[in-house]
């Protein structure tokens, strides 16, 4: 097991249609997307259970890196699984952004300072302060999809060579319990957005909240690297960049600001 024993309180946040999302509050955890995992490895899968640690130990960001938690700051995960696990994973980093925009925002006095940008980070005035972490697999129950958030609260982690920003430089105090119940009640509104409107609301939505057109924006893919301003996205969320070169467009790779403020 790669989680550490923790004791949890559980809350049920209501969700449309009468069901509720379970909420496992930790006080302590290595990471709740490992958590989830084992669970699932184990059998012991429950779709639409979300885990929240207060403080988490060994938490995970994209291409391997160690996402720090000082204490007081998001560490969230989402287990879907079987029926639960239908929307398709490539649309989840536009979905989860989605439900992160609208959550943090919520608690901001200035909404407009935040930027979603592909494919899984939030800016605070052009500075990542959260990111979606997507993992997936098949257990017992069937193919399941667990999507971890993590956000900078209370304090941004000092790592060399990265500008990082948190919503206490706003001002803003929120406790990750807070901030929990509102990701999962945005989620709900957004998964509704996807299975009524399909995937365009998503991406227009997710547009509509990105840094504007003409962005410029660096790509690191493997052993390439290349620069070019922020097109859009085409209509299956693939990242569309106008280059020297001409028209490119971009299935993965890191993005960075051309500035490069912030991973």
């Amino acid at each position: 097991m790669t989680h550490s024993p923790s004791a949890f309180r559980t809350m049920s946040i209501p969700r449309s249609g009468g069901r509720t999302w379970p909420l496992q509050v930790h006080d302590r955890l290595g990471s709740t997307s490992d958590l989830c995992k084992d669970m699932l490895a184990a059998g012991d899968g429950q779709d639409g259970l979300a885990v929240l640690a207060l403080e988490q130990t060994a938490g995970r960001g994209s291409r391997g890196r160690e996402w720090r938690d000082p204490g007081g700051n998001l560490a969230l995960s989402v287990m879907l699984v079987g029926q639960g696990a239908v929307v398709p994973v490539g649309a989840w980093p536009f979905i989860a952004g989605l439900a992160l925009y609208d959550a943090v925002a919520g608690f901001l006095p200035e909404p407009g300072a935040l930027e979603l940008k592909w494919p899984n980070d939030l800016l605070l005035h052009g500075r990542k302060m959260a990111g979606i972490l997507i993992e997936t697999g098949a257990a017992e129950a069937g193919p399941w999809q667990v999507i971890g958030m993590g956000a900078n609260l209370a304090a941004a982690p000092r790592i060399e060579g990265r500008e990082l920003a948190c919503l206490a430089e706003c001002g803003v105090a929120v406790s990750p319990t807070d901030m929990a119940r509102a990701i999962l009640r945005a989620l709900d509104t957004w998964l509704e957005c996807h299975a009524a409107q399909g995937f365009g609301a998503i991406r227009a939505a997710w547009l509509a909240r990105a840094h504007p057109p003409g962005t410029r924006l660096r790509v690191v893919a493997g052993n390439q690297a290349f620069s070019g301003t922020f097109a859009g996205l085409a209509d299956d969320g693939i990242l569309l960049l106008d280059t020297p070169a001409g028209p490119r467009q971009v299935v993965t790779g890191e993005v960075l600001m051309a500035g490069g403020r912030q991973e």
